[in-house]
């Protein structure tokens, strides 16, 4: 089950609280995960745990995470259909969930540990 949240929900913190200041999921995804305003939250549940999610702020995917790749590509299928994303800028850990889900990769070599995603243009029909 998918639900969307934020940081003023009650149980927010019962689900997510464990993955802030992680080192373990800090070194696994490259990449820190923070509870900012503004951001909601689409969370992958089995169980009543968390097991995969994505956060998005200002129309741009900013965190993500997933213990199944099938989870995380069923939270991008939503959020495709759901919200109208940037590009945004994400950690290299998931780059074959990022092309399986339809989004357009480049690999700048400027950056270490991460890469950008944007969703793929669609061709029009003449």
């Amino acid at each position: 089950m998918i639900i969307k949240t934020n940081n003023k929900d009650e149980k927010f913190y019962q689900y997510m609280g464990k993955f802030f200041g992680s080192r373990l999921v800090e070194k696994q995804i490259n990449d820190r995960i923070y509870d900012d305003d503004k951001k909601d939250w689409y969370l992958y549940l089995e169980n009543d745990a968390v097991v995969a999610f994505a956060s998005i702020q200002n129309k741009t995917i900013k965190n993500v995470y997933c213990y199944k790749d099938e989870y995380l590509e069923e939270i991008f299928k939503l959020i495709k259909n759901e919200e109208q994303i940037n590009s945004s800028i994400l950690t290299k850990r998931y780059i074959d969930i990022y092309l399986r889900s339809g989004f357009e990769v480049l690999d700048d070599k400027s950056y270490k540990n991460f890469v950008t995603i944007s969703k793929k243009e669609e061709v029009k029909e003449k």
